[in-house]
């Protein structure tokens, strides 16, 4: 996959089919978007053009919303790597961009600068100033700027319309399931490695402490979890559970995100650590002592254990 972050310099896509959106968390609903695109590309002999924004649009529409992402760009870029799209175009997403009326952005941008053979959106896309365009818009200028139009049906699980939306509210209220059902694949985040109080050493459980890269990534809910773990650099996946949370039973005066690897005995501060969430065991609740955390999280680790047994380490 190509990838160009100047939408002022780009080839001529030949026969390009193109779809647009900011595909935040790549789900299922984007998947069929994508499967959809690439059927197009092959029986029209042509090349697959997804394009995307950054920031998110309604990061900069409603900064007030302080909106968490599920993917950060670089995450984004290497889960659709994985789909076989040809080319994918970063569009800076600024404010003068965002007051393009419906027509100037199919006039001005799609079709001046990508030339489409077809366009391809999902059911609820809305595009220009006001969200005023739509499919409607776009079938209606499609036989006069000479590209076909095509619109995704909505995407449904257990008759529930998967949204990134829904997914960050599972994710907060530590639905791990229906968030990876949605997903397709589980939810990943990236942290650097930094020195805690080291509490968790002396109770036989010690932890790296995550340092979240991107402030605008969406954090999961407070809880203890089961992951599965990656050092920067390395090919070996590491098993491991992971406490987020206020450590009331310590000192409940700041929010962290502990990772607890199993069978791992190395000295990994100042590296990156990516981790990917798999199943919620509990909410985080206050102990009356040490002693009665430290038989909680025995109680944990063989729970976590026994529900990662079938992951390779």
């Amino acid at each position: 996959m190509k990838v160009y972050r100047n939408p002022d310099a780009l080839p001529a896509f030949p026969q390009a089919v193109v779809t647009i959106g900011t595909f935040d968390g790549v789900h299922l609903g984007h998947q069929q978007i994508i499967r959809q695109v690439l059927e197009q590309t092959r029986s029209c002999g042509g090349e697959s053009v997804l394009i995307t924004f950054n920031p998110h649009p309604r990061k900069v529409v409603n900064p007030a919303l302080n909106l968490k992402e599920l993917t950060t760009l670089e995450e984004r870029i290497i889960l659709l790597r994985k789909y076989g799209v040809h080319n994918l175009v970063v569009v800076p997403f600024t404010p003068a961009f965002a007051a393009l009326s419906a027509e100037q952005y199919i006039r001005d941008f799609l079709v001046a600068r990508f030339h489409p053979c077809t366009i391809i959106i999902g059911y609820d896309h809305k595009f220009g100033n006001r969200r005023e365009g739509d499919f409607r818009l776009l079938e209606k200028y499609a036989s006069e700027l000479g590209y076909q139009v095509q619109e995704i049906d909505e995407q449904l699980i257990n008759d529930s319309i998967i949204s990134s939306t829904k997914i960050r509210e599972a994710l907060l209220a530590g639905r791990v399931d229906t968030a990876t059902a949605y997903l397709g694949h589980p939810y990943s985040f990236k942290g650097y490695i930094i020195v805690g109080n080291q509490l968790g050493r002396t109770i036989g459980y010690p932890t790296a402490n995550l340092q979240i890269n991107d402030p605008g990534k969406l954090i999961p809910g407070n809880g203890v979890y089961t992951v599965t773990a990656q050092l920067e650099g390395e090919n070996r996946l590491l098993k491991g559970m992971m406490n987020i949370g206020v450590r009331p039973t310590v000192d409940g005066s700041r929010h962290v995100i502990e990772v607890h690897l199993f069978d791992f005995d190395e000295d990994i501060y100042g590296r990156h650590l990516t981790v990917w969430l798999h199943h919620f065991i509990r909410s985080e609740q206050k102990f009356s002592g040490i002693g009665e955390l430290k038989t909680q999280l025995n109680h944990d680790a063989v729970t976590a254990q026994q529900l990662l047994h079938h992951f390779s380490q």
